[in-house]
């Protein structure tokens, strides 16, 4: 099997490949460094690399995505010393980044992709089933499919993650939800503390969003206006130049209950128009003067705001705008990495730096260090390595030899933990704190024999329903995302005198709406089903996945994904593969039926049959435009068996949403790793804030109930601290040098 050219993957994955024989899966050879564009970053307004620039500060964070960045710019803006670090660099300006259309790009620029090998199943024969599970050549190349070149090491299922400042807000899909109220209620009925209470937490939602998109009347209060982070949506008439997509759209709407009569008047009279005055909708984009009916229409099936505060939010079955963490200008992505950058490059009227913030960049955390003097071990510093690639997730990493810079940087007040699901737990087990049996066998000296650390991981189960059109999705016809120079998108994207949808595809994340309601599996009547979909093909994570989800080739594919909110499943565990903080650990999700009860998994795979039920019925209601889809993935014989499709479900299921390894709990559970303010049990000065966090997971996408958390820990931490500069926590105002 031949290895592809950047290129020639491009169009690698064809419907045929897929729809053959209906169940051979992917079927794609690359090599592990993958050949990309050499864009420069747009701007240079970039943190400048260096390891820790002196030996002591109040606060050293280690991680910088969503809980970890606006923690470090908070404590810094209250007056308090900051250090941030962060295993990669910044790369906060670069095209894919920048772009919502290019999510998928940018989780796997080899700059900041960090590639982990996850298990969904721990039974081998069940796991091989799996039609895109990756593989190790015997040349040293990625193969994912079900036909590995003889000789092949299985590596498991390819789980992106960002490596680099800000963390996986800089290559999600940028979807803003709030989690649902039992989300909050739950950690405050665990907890007892009352500060978790969902009306309470709403303060910290209204914090973090400036809002920049039209919010039904009354609705404002509920929102916030002045914070870090942009919230909007797309354009709508980005959508509607493209018929077909509308189509889908209408489709969809029918299907799920909402009445299409006006969109699909307003879609007829398009295409009457069009041929009226000779414009080819089929190949091209309508232009956008002909698209305000059905922009009209559409406005008035998403009038829902899917983040307000009536009661009934989230047991109401709707149709809404998916809010998103970017600008209503330019359509630039909006993370905590910039509000970093704007707090670190802050200065006063004199020109000197304004704020005590120091942000180490490769720079590898590899040990909490301890005083072990006192009743409890105290937290007083890091260990670290500085360099490039250190982190063996990077594609980039050296793989036999051990390198890096060795320093260490105290800590005078706390030292929290934001690195993630899987990084935070291993960093706690590296520095000794964790289980004790695991981490003798490794013969790391245990700190504090602290059973939850690395267990309780939980993740979604989603999957999808995938077809091809007759014809192309004109929206996207133009689009080179990027691999060939001169991309159209590209230049429409960019020009300043482009407003709204005029700047086109890539100011749009592709998803035009969300449906969210409740399976008949649903333990409390809340959503625990949602639904979007966009012109592209996506079933799962692999190597080389984002290059086939958009191609320059193929355009006319379409994917409705399935997402299962509040899964059950509690058995995940981040366990060590070795002592060495270069080596990522083994991350095992013990999916559906190896993790749960069969009673319990049966609920989970029942609730998305029903979802994928539905996305089937998508297909089949949509208007003919120019002929049907024909749905592909999964295949007929399993889609019209429930017993085949729960079986597929239990093969093919991923998730991208990992959480819950380092557990908030109560003072009775022996495996609640943190207290309800986010303080590490059994010690002093140490924190983990950042998903691994919660004790279940929470809602449908979780960036945004994240930096929630964070400005909640903010508020908890300042509020220990007694005398001194830094008690007062950063309001709105101080923020201000961030617009």
């Amino acid at each position: 099997m031949k290895s592809f050219s950047y290129l020639a993957l491009l169009s690698a994955i064809a419907p045929c490949a897929l729809a053959g024989s209906g169940v051979d899966g992917v079927d794609v050879l690359i090599d592990i460094i993958q050949p990309q564009n050499s864009y420069p970053q747009t701007s240079d307004k970039l943190v400048s690399i260096q390891k820790p620039a002196k030996e002591e500060y109040e606060y050293v964070i280690v991680g910088s995505g969503p809980g970890g960045a606006p923690l470090a710019a908070n404590l810094a803006i209250a007056g308090h010393s900051v250090l941030l670090i962060d295993a990669g660099g910044d790369y906060g300006h670069l095209r894919e980044r920048e772009s919502p259309a290019l999510a998928n790009p940018s989780s796997e620029r080899n700059e900041v992709s960090w590639g982990f090998f996850t298990h969904h199943y721990e039974n081998e024969e069940l796991a091989l089933k799996d039609r895109k599970l990756t593989y190790l050549t015997p040349d040293g190349q990625f193969y994912s499919g079900v036909n590995p070149p003889e000789g092949s090491t299985v590596l498991g299922n390819f789980y992106p993650r960002y490596g680099g400042l800000g963390g996986c807000a800089e290559h999600n899909a940028l979807v803003s939800l709030l989690p649902s109220k039992n989300d909050w209620n739950n950690i405050k009925n665990i907890t007892g503390d009352d500060s978790w209470d969902n009306s309470a937490m709403r303060k910290y939602f209204k914090k973090i969003e400036k809002a920049e998109y039209e919010l039904p009347a009354g609705t404002e209060d509920s929102h916030g206006h002045d914070g870090y982070i942009s919230i909007a949506t797309n354009p709508a008439g980005i959508a509607a130049q493209d018929i077909k997509l509308m189509s889908v759209f209408a489709g969809a709407a029918k299907a799920f209950g909402v009445d299409n009569t006006e969109i699909t008047a307003a879609i007829n009279e398009a295409v009457a128009t069009a041929e009226e005055n000779s414009i080819d909708y089929e190949t091209g984009l309508l232009p956008l003067n002909m698209t305000t009916a059905m922009t009209d229409a559409m406005a008035n099936m998403l009038t829902w705001d899917i983040n307000n505060d009536d009661e009934d939010r989230d047991l109401k079955k709707t149709f809404a705008r998916l809010p998103q963490h970017m600008d209503s200008t330019n359509y630039r992505r909006s993370t905590p990495r910039d509000y970093v950058y704007d707090t670190w490059a802050a200065t006063t009227s004199n020109g000197t730096k304004k704020y005590k913030l120091d942000v180490a960049l490769h720079t590898l955390a590899t040990k909490v260090v301890f005083d072990t003097t006192g009743d409890k071990p105290k937290a007083v510093g890091v260990d670290y390595l500085f360099g490039e690639s250190l982190y063996r997730a990077d594609p980039r990493a050296n793989h036999t030899e051990d390198g890096g810079e060795p320093g260490t940087v105290r800590a005078t007040k706390e030292v929290i933990v934001a690195g993630g699901t899987f990084n935070s737990p291993q960093l706690l087990k590296l520095s000794g704190v964790g289980p004790r049996e695991e981490l003798e066998s490794f013969d790391i000296p245990v700190v504090l024999d602290l059973p939850g650390v690395g267990s309780n991981l939980q993740d979604r189960i989603e999957t999808s329903v995938n077809a091809e059109f007759p014809t192309n999705f004109t929206r996207i016809l133009a689009c080179y995302y990027l691999a060939a120079d001169g991309d159209p998108c590209w230049a429409q994207y960019v020009d300043p005198e482009n407003e709204g949808a005029a700047k086109g595809t890539y100011a749009s994340n592709g998803v035009v709406m969300g449906s969210f309601w409740t399976s008949s599996f649903s333990d409390d009547g809340e959503h625990d089903l949602w639904i979007g979909g966009f012109p592209a093909l996506f079933n799962g994570f692999y190597p080389g996945y984002s290059s086939n989800a958009a191609t320059t080739a193929n355009k006319n594919w379409w994917s409705w994904l399935v997402l299962k909110a509040h899964t059950r499943n509690n058995a995940g565990t981040v366990k060590l593969a070795s002592s060495n903080p270069r080596d990522t650990p083994i991350i095992t999700f013990h999916n559906t039926y190896e993790g749960q009860t069969k009673e319990e998994a049966d609920k989970d795979v029942g609730a998305m049959v029903e979802g994928m039920r539905m996305a089937v019925s998508f297909f089949e209601n949509i208007p003919a435009i120019d002929g049907a889809a024909t749905v592909f993935w999964p295949p007929k014989e399993v889609r019209d068996d429930d017993a085949a499709l729960s079986e597929w479900i239990v093969e093919e299921s991923w998730g991208h949403h990992a959480s819950c390894s380092n557990k908030i709990g109560s003072d009775d559970d022996k495996m609640a790793v943190l207290d309800s303010k986010f303080r590490v049990r059994g010690t002093e000065g140490l924190r983990v804030v950042d998903a691994s966090a919660w004790p279940r997971i929470p809602g449908t996408f979780p960036v945004l109930p994240i930096m929630m958390m964070s400005e909640k820990a903010t508020e908890d931490i300042l509020a220990t601290q007694t005398g001194g500069g830094g008690n007062k926590p950063p309001g709105s105002c101080s923020r201000k040098h961030n617009h």
